[in-house]
């Protein structure tokens, strides 16, 4: 029989009207003949209302006493949707993560999964229940203990029960009707994409579109779930994340460049520390510390330092919002590692440009560059890869980029994606404030 696994977000679960119109959908995936799993998140604001409570018990509330309060907040979800599907007269059961099988790492907060056990899943389905289950978390699987996945661990609990379970389909319900050219929050002429490939929907996850997160798309790769994000209320045709999705025989046989859509992330940080020891072990201290602290750096350079010998100066890239972790994660590695006290960039915005042959191609680059101008935009740095070019600028120009260089690959259209070149593009320069 036909599987098919379904995810659900907080605010698609926020008060009791909300659950029983998912419940509706939940049944009709049945009736339409599939076995049907569902992963739920926290009701709302749930997770938040939890931490801000541990924290009147002192900041030393975490581990695993945190994990094991927040880890209600999914239950309490799974439960109630539990009970309004057998509202409707059909059975149902609701779960947490350690009984539908999932076991993780002892990384509380933070956890991964290591391996899914579905079986008692599979009896339910077997027996003719909806299974409900409780996402965001597992037990780890040495110790037995609740843990929580962090940041998308809803997302990555339904793809691994899907993988588990083989299931046909892992649909990622959403407040959003599907994966877009560019955020049509900001870009009101973003296009819906039908389907996206495996490679180009991380590269936009990392770049920081919400749809999906990096690591249930990693996963998905890996083990080749189907994904199909969608609007929770399942009125739409959402966009399919697969394999390579199909180019029509004009793209199969160009060599120009092809491009997919757009990310953006407000708030970044170039950190840098000068005056590392040029040592293995000293890199090795830096980048373990930040990755022991959650800390995901991007663009990260090292150089040999211009002013002292043996030394290197190394810089990355991570939120803003982390730069009080940072500086006391880097600051305990300074016996080790050596270095100057951590120096802060003022915000930045991080562009990225997904597609391919972006690289290979050379007009792919001076094209958005080109725009960029054009809108008055000044670009501080720029990386290219064959999948993607990531430009660095002002975080309050980052939203003018945005629109920029959609309009500069014509990605309103269907069937864009090229270059637009210079004499084709129709930016408006902007205006500095104060001028006229």
């Amino acid at each position: 029989m036909h599987v098919s696994v379904q995810k659900y977000g907080g605010t698609s679960l926020r008060d009791a009207s909300c659950l029983k119109t998912i419940a509706d959908r939940v049944v009709d995936t049945q009736r339409a003949g599939y076995q049907t799993v569902v992963v739920v998140s926290a009701m709302g604001n749930t997770t938040n209302e939890l931490i801000d409570l541990a924290g009147q018990f002192g900041p030393e509330a975490h581990g695993r006493e945190l994990d094991a309060l927040l880890s209600t907040g999914e239950c309490t979800s799974a439960a109630l949707l539990a009970m309004a599907i057998q509202q409707r007269g059909v059975p149902a059961c609701s779960m947490t993560g350690a009984q539908a099988g999932i076991l993780t790492d002892r990384a509380f907060g933070r956890a991964h999964i290591v391996d899914v056990h579905p079986a008692r899943v599979s009896r339910e389905l077997t027996l003719g229940q909806i299974v409900v289950v409780a996402g965001f978390q597992g037990k780890a699987q040495d110790t037995g203990c609740i843990t929580t996945l962090g940041r998308g661990g809803s997302d990555a609990t339904a793809t691994a029960l899907a993988a588990a379970l083989r299931a046909d389909v892992c649909e990622i319900g959403t407040d959003v009707d599907g994966v877009y050219t560019a955020d049509p929050r900001h870009v009101p002429d973003a296009r819906k994409l039908d389907s996206v490939g495996y490679d180009q929907m991380l590269e936009l996850a990392r770049g920081g579109a919400k749809v999906l997160m990096p690591r249930c798309v990693e996963y998905a790769r890996t083990h080749g779930v189907r994904l199909h994000v969608r609007a929770a209320n399942g009125r739409s045709d959402g966009t399919w994340v697969e394999g390579s999705p199909p180019e029509s025989t004009v793209e199969r046989l160009s060599e120009r460049p092809a491009v997919l859509g757009l990310a953006h992330l407000a708030g970044q940080v170039r950190y840098t520390v000068n005056g590392v020891l040029d040592q293995p072990e000293s890199l090795l201290a830096v980048f373990s510390a930040l990755t022991d602290s959650a800390v995901d750096p991007d663009q990260t350079t090292w150089t040999q330092s211009a002013t002292r010998n043996g030394a290197l100066d190394v810089s990355f890239v991570a939120p803003g919002s982390s730069g009080e972790r940072i500086d006391a994660v880097l600051d305990a590695t300074r016996t080790a590692s050596g270095g100057d006290p951590i120096q802060h960039s003022e915000p930045l915005g991080k562009l990225s440009v997904v597609g391919s042959r972006l690289r290979s191609h050379p007009s792919a680059l001076p094209n958005l560059l080109h725009a960029l101008s054009a809108a008055g935009v000044g670009v501080k740095n720029a990386e290219v890869c064959d999948s993607r070019i990531t430009v660095g600028c002002e975080d309050s120009d980052l939203i003018p980029a945005v629109v920029a260089a959609h309009d500069a690959f014509g990605l309103a259209e269907e069937g864009g994606g090229q270059p637009r070149y210079a004499e084709r593009i129709t930016v408006p320069k902007r205006v500095p404030a104060g001028r006229t």
